[in-house]
């Protein structure tokens, strides 16, 4: 993945330049306008960009969209045939990734390509390690049509990993770091979606930016989130803390553990009444 062609060429690669990974299961109807609003934002602000969709098997036609594209725009498909998972597959498009600047965003147009300038200028500012587009700071802010459980459940999960990373939008999907930032981490193990909260714990974050954005409702295709990925959500939370929090994580269990004791000890003891 990083073998001498890749290096060969990041030595020559301009400065401005950037390779946009799009993970992607089952959104054929999403791609075309996705990759043709990208370019048209990249190439405005003069950055040499490729786009990297890494899709999990769809068989949607994907395959067929992205050959026609081919001929106008830098874009590539990865098709993972034995893997699954949003979060597996940014890393896949990462090891493939011609450029050192990396931006991310999901296939499903609710995240706006026209914010990916913005997000590689703030990426540049000296000391950035992470940028991450928000929801909910300035004048970030949803659509109407977004359903309202989906706005409490995202707040919800928002409030559960605050002490994690202090970032306005920790569950967002659009995100821009340095290849350096990435290769930086001591191991990543993500389960489920948040793949953006496990990088910015794992590669130890220390001083992010926020890009304001509006976030869109979903216009074609159906959205992969549920019970299932918010079950995920909690086990990946617990293991985060579990590496951002050792000692603390460590002396909760052992509390746990000794409350459990002692009152199974009060109940089938040797308490008052004994014989």
């Amino acid at each position: 993945m990083r073998g001498a062609d890749t290096m060969s060429f990041m030595a020559t690669a301009p400065s401005s330049a950037a390779s946009i990974i799009v993970p992607a299961f089952r959104e054929a109807p999403n791609i075309e306008p996705l990759v043709e609003r990208a370019f048209a934002a990249t190439q405005a602000a003069g950055i040499d960009a490729e786009l990297i969709i890494v899709d999990d098997d769809s068989k949607d036609g994907t395959d067929a969209v992205v050959e026609r594209l081919k001929p106008r725009y830098p874009v590539r498909l990865i098709v993972r045939k034995g893997e699954r998972g949003l979060s597996s597959a940014v890393l896949a498009g990462f090891g493939q990734a011609r450029f050192d600047r990396f931006v991310v965003l999901d296939a499903d147009l609710q995240h706006p390509p026209e914010a990916i300038p913005e997000l590689i200028r703030r990426l540049d500012k000296p000391g950035c390690d992470f940028v991450i587009a928000t929801r909910y700071g300035g004048e970030g802010g949803v659509d109407s049509d977004w359903p309202l459980y989906r706005r409490i459940g995202s707040r919800v999960a928002t409030l559960l990993a605050r002490p994690l990373a202090l970032l306005s939008d920790p569950m967002s999907g659009f995100f821009a770091l340095h290849r350096s930032t990435w290769q930086r981490a001591e191991w990543l193990d993500p389960v489920g979606y948040k793949i953006a909260l496990e990088l910015y714990v794992k590669c130890r974050c220390r001083n992010p930016e926020e890009v304001p954005i509006r976030f869109a409702a979903r216009s074609a295709g159906t959205s992969k989130a549920g019970i299932t990925e918010g079950v995920r959500y909690l086990r990946h939370l617990l293991r985060l803390y579990r590496f951002r929090f050792p000692l603390v994580v460590a002396a909760a269990v052992v509390i746990v553990m000794v409350v459990v004791v002692s009152l199974v000890w009060a109940v089938f003891g040797g308490g008052p009444g004994k014989t």
